[in-house]
């Protein structure tokens, strides 16, 4: 297993995932209080649908170590979702790795806030990158739904029909 001091040579960063990748990734959230349970048609429908990955995969084997996501308008927000390292590759600094990828890199550098959310004891962790509870008078807000994807198909666009008029 690689240490701390090698694991940039021990990973690869890479920003688009395979297929395999897709099925690892969701393997890894299956073993997360957070994110047990997703299924892995709407785990890649959200990496898909991501406007900025960050992965790191074992150099010699390929496998997914770390990954993150992000959802951004490029100007005024940008979250920071999914910040997951697998099990075996953790306390390598792969976590620290993915925030300096996420916060120095040049499509976000402008964006006025980089947000996310996460657990009380993990706060120290990212303050180190300059993130803040102190939000001032904001507070976090969310209306919870049932996921449609989870009970029907989505239909594939296809050519609309034109309506004849006599």
């Amino acid at each position: 297993m690689p240490t701390e001091l090698d694991v940039t040579t021990a990973v690869q960063f890479v920003n688009r995932l395979t297929p395999e990748h897709i099925k690892q990734l969701w393997q890894m959230y299956q073993g997360e209080w957070w994110s047990r349970g997703r299924r892995i048609e709407d785990v890649r429908r959200a990496v898909q649908h991501s406007d900025v990955v960050f992965a790191f995969c074992d150099s010699e084997t390929g496998r997914l170590a770390a990954f993150a996501r992000v959802l951004t308008d490029f100007v005024y927000k940008a979250v920071i979702f999914d910040v997951i390292v697998e099990r075996a590759y953790r306390h390598l600094g792969l976590g620290r790795t993915l925030l300096e990828g996420i916060t120095c890199h040049p499509a976000l550098l402008f964006v006025e806030h980089i947000e996310l959310y996460c657990r009380p004891e993990l706060i120290p962790f990212y303050e180190q990158w300059g993130f803040t509870a102190d939000l001032g008078n904001l507070d976090f807000m969310r209306k919870t739904q049932k996921m449609l994807t989870s009970s029907i198909r989505l239909a594939e666009p296809g050519p609309t029909r034109q309506s004849r008029t006599a």
